[in-house]
């Protein structure tokens, strides 16, 4: 039986359409998702958002009888530059992923932690200080459409891209931000996922669950050195009563073999949970 704080992503069954991924993943005995809303990553949510396309995605969502738990959406590189209408085109960008988000009845939208690259564009501390600015001016807007605003402030493949770098970010966001933890990420890019907990676990709102050795991110639960008892007990001892997502973006499987991975991930996982 699947726990009823473990959910699963729809980017887990990315190469579905979105109907036929919410089918897939209730028939395997999840009540919940996280809504993939990435570009490059997951077009269930297609980037060029606009008022039809988020009136199809929420009928969609809809009719799954799926809870939503968060949009994990991009509203473009946080730590670049923008020209007057490149800002204009983000917010409205942002103001369509938070009306879905709103309408799907999520409780956030989940951003990145910068641009797709390690390098930063001006230095370190001044790419920081954008990204930061970039999502307090989110989770100010998201206020105003009664969600939340979370951010995956680890990734290996962006800007903050290890501990120490989430940590710089973490600092400069108010507590109103919460923090995604991801287990692959943490792990792929030479972190612990306990040692994270100890850093941010007053701040983790949503934890998303993937296997990985140092530098691979795309493994299935149980094939990869992600300690996921240690984590997830370190978690129940700072007191997180939150939930967790299966964010199974692997690599190791084929897509006819997606849904009998995601179970055996749930009947892995599940048990772990409190």
């Amino acid at each position: 039986m699947v726990h009823d704080r473990l959910g699963c992503s729809s980017i887990s069954f990315r190469h579905l359409g979105l109907s036929d991924a919410l089918s897939t993943i209730a028939e395997l005995g999840f009540a919940e998702i996280d809504l993939g809303a990435l570009p490059g990553v997951c077009d269930h949510v297609p980037f060029g958002l606009d008022t039809a396309g988020v009136e199809q995605v929420t009928k969609e969502v809809a009719a799954s009888g799926l809870r939503v738990r968060s949009v994990n959406g991009d509203i473009g590189d946080l730590n670049l530059p923008l020209t007057p209408a490149q800002r204009d085109e983000r917010r409205r960008h942002l103001d369509r992923l938070l009306t879905l988000t709103a309408g799907v009845g999520a409780r956030a939208l989940v951003l990145p932690c910068g641009a797709l690259d390690h390098t930063p564009v001006r230095s370190l501390d001044e790419d920081l200080d954008a990204v930061a600015a970039q999502l307090e001016w989110a989770a100010d807007t998201a206020r105003t459409f009664g969600v939340a605003l979370w951010t995956e402030s680890l990734h290996v493949y962006r800007l903050c891209c290890d501990t120490a770098r989430a940590t710089q970010l973490t600092a400069r966001l108010t507590p109103e931000i919460g923090i995604v933890m991801d287990f692959s990420h943490i792990v792929a890019s030479g972190g612990d996922p306990v040692g994270f907990v100890d850093l941010f676990g007053h701040r983790i709102t949503h934890v998303h669950l993937r296997d990985a050795v140092p530098g691979n991110i795309n493994l299935g639960i149980g094939n990869g050195a992600a300690d996921f008892a240690a984590g997830i007990d370190a978690l129940t001892a700072f007191g997180y009563a939150g939930h967790f997502s299966l964010e199974l973006e692997t690599r190791d499987i084929t897509d006819a073999q997606r849904p009998a991975g995601t179970a055996e991930a749930a009947r892995l996982i599940s048990p772990l949970i409190p």
